[in-house]
């Protein structure tokens, strides 16, 4: 048990790139990822249908740019905002001092499945 390998060769594992907020994601049935903030409520499913390549049984699927008809479909576990930055402005021999902090949004999903067309 303790000396199994996590990853065995010759096993295929399948995943998604999936892309939401502006960013990609490598998404894998069970896996957590953190994307930018999604509306709904924790508990909730939700599909991401901008799917750009799929890796599974059939081989590699890519999308030009999005694959027609593939989602994965995810549920939220929290939704909650990352540590306080601190943005500081500066204009020199002005006296002129900004600081604000600014906390950015997150959705933290579990991807549940990973549907082709």
């Amino acid at each position: 048990m303790l000396n199994e390998p996590f990853f065995k060769f010759g096993e295929e594992i399948m995943y998604a790139i999936v892309e939401t907020g502006g960013k990609q994601y490598r998404a894998e049935t069970g896996t957590t990822i953190q994307v930018e903030r999604l509306p709904g409520d924790v508990g909730a499913q939700i599909e991401l249908s901008k799917v750009c390549l799929v890796h599974g049984d059939a081989g590699i699927l890519v999308g030009q740019p999005f694959i027609n008809g593939a989602k994965v479909t995810a549920e939220i576990l929290r939704q909650g905002r990352t540590r306080s930055i601190t943005v500081f402005k500066k204009k020199r021999r002005k006296n002129y001092r900004r600081t604000r902090g600014h906390r950015q949004g997150f959705t933290q999903l579990v991807i549940k499945n990973i549907a082709t067309a």
